[in-house]
């Protein structure tokens, strides 16, 4: 991996991170408890429940990925970084972007 290609994969994870960080707090505040005696219809507070149910799968979600991101931005200053771990060869830039924590190439991947 190039130095260039370092850089834009920092830079990109960086942004991605800034994202996922406010998605996070916003998907917390989504899925704060809802008051028992909130003056709400009945069929509105189902929705209410289900709705946080949902969010809370997306806020599990964004967690996972804040910890690849950030995984893989420990990492970007290894010797190794951006190398597949079974072959050596060079994981795709894109690859690494959009899924943050890629140890494999595509071809290890795909034989696994």
């Amino acid at each position: 991996m190039t130095e260039d290609d370092k850089k834009l994969v920092i830079n990109k994870l960086k942004k991605e991170k800034k994202k996922v960080e406010d998605l996070i707090e916003e998907l917390k505040e989504q899925t704060r408890p809802i008051a028992p005696d909130c003056s709400i219809g009945r069929v509105s507070r189902m929705d209410a429940i289900n709705n946080k149910s949902v969010n809370e799968a997306a806020l599990r979600n964004a967690e996972e990925k804040l910890l690849k991101i950030k995984h893989t931005l420990d990492g970007a200053e290894e010797k190794d970084f951006g190398l597949c771990r079974n072959c050596s060869e060079p994981i795709p830039v894109g690859r690494l972007i959009v899924m943050p924590g890629s140890s494999l190439c595509i071809k290890c991947a795909n034989s696994q």
